[in-house]
């Protein structure tokens, strides 16, 4: 689409003017899609947090519908008038990786507690921790990674259009979209700073080079639930679906399924390097602010690269772990320490 389209598509969400979307309910027509229309934007919150929150969300739609009205001659400041693709992608259930017979090594990590995928990820492969329902509570009150991703990038709401729920072999790839603003803080402190000028080149296709992932995380209510063989093997495929393509291009992640999802970010981070190795990718990761996990997962990828274990080992692992988690009645060893438990058995055995 160009980008004037999709401001088009996005001013009828806005006057919510898609009435057929608005009936969610099972069985209706759109049941499988995620709302459009902004009329959930607008409803009014008894909490002042998230009343709060849906003020600064409609700041930044406001500077959004300004900017692609713009009728300067600035070339900074006008009115955009590139494309974005929208790619779904589905890789079929036996043309996925079998894990237990990957020989390969992890690649190559870069990881930093300072920073962030959007400003710090230009020209990489940058991961939106998404919902299955693509963007998520974006249009609500909601204002996790992927919502903040859709504010500071609003082309990417459009996709709500026409993206159906996604199945555990999917992804949505998003190639060329434009950053409009700089935002502040993270889900209750989040708020809109100010216009930001994008500045990255675009390619032939007049789309800026910047690609978004959108892979869904597995929601865990309870925690405990993520460390099942079943659960891993599913992560490790829709992390490898999203990552399956260029390889010359890095990844640029950070805590994929955590926080809300209530994921490990330490298992979650393992998994991303495993799909990372098979997909033949390097790695950026940005922890948010967690000074503590960058060093734990720098200290746990040297010795896991240092003495070349495989994620078909790394796999095995894995699995052991989740079966001593299921037959323990309270929390197992620290996953990094039962790795580093195997990394020295392997060790004495050679």
């Amino acid at each position: 689409m160009s980008q004037h389209q999709i401001s088009c598509l996005l001013a009828n969400a806005f006057f919510c003017t898609f009435p057929h979307r608005n009936d969610t309910k099972p069985g209706s027509e759109y049941a499988n899609y995620p709302t459009i229309n902004f009329s959930s934007l607008f409803a009014d919150e008894k909490d002042p947090a998230k009343l709060a929150q849906k003020a600064q969300k409609l700041r930044a739609i406001f500077h959004y519908f300004n900017t692609v009205t713009n009728k300067t001659h600035d070339q900074d400041l006008a009115k955009p008038d590139g494309l974005v693709t929208f790619e779904r992608t589905s890789i079929q259930k036996s043309h996925l990786p079998k894990w237990k017979n990957q020989k390969k090594t992890l690649r190559n990590l870069h990881i930093s507690s300072a920073g962030s995928i959007e400003h710090d990820g230009t020209g990489m492969l940058q991961v939106d921790f998404a919902s299955n329902f693509i963007g998520g509570e974006v249009l609500g009150s909601g204002l996790a990674q992927e919502e903040m991703l859709f504010y500071m990038t609003p082309e990417l709401i459009v996709a709500r259009l026409f993206t159906e729920k996604l199945a555990d072999n999917e992804c949505l790839k998003i190639t060329g979209p434009q950053m409009y603003y700089f935002t502040s803080g993270y889900n209750r402190t989040f708020s809109w700073v100010g216009p930001y000028i994008d500045r990255v080149k675009r390619d032939i296709w007049k789309r800026r080079y910047r690609q978004i992932v959108a892979i869904d995380a597995l929601d865990f209510k309870n925690p405990k639930g993520q460390y099942t063989k079943d659960n891993i093997k599913r992560e490790l495929n829709k992390a490898y679906v999203g990552f399956h393509g260029n390889p010359k291009t890095a990844i640029a992640t950070g805590n994929w399924g955590c926080d809300t999802f209530n994921g490990d970010p330490k298992l979650k981070a393992l998994i991303q390097l495993m799909a990372a190795a098979v997909a033949e990718r390097d790695m950026a990761y940005f922890t948010a602010g967690n000074k503590e996990l960058a060093k734990e997962l720098q200290s746990m990828h040297e010795a896991l690269t240092r003495n070349n274990v495989t994620v078909d080992k790394l796999y095995k692992w894995l699995k052991k772990f989740c079966e001593n988690y299921a037959r323990e009645q309270h929390s197992p060893t620290d996953l990094y320490k039962f790795i580093r438990e195997k990394i020295s058995h392997k060790k004495k055995i050679f």
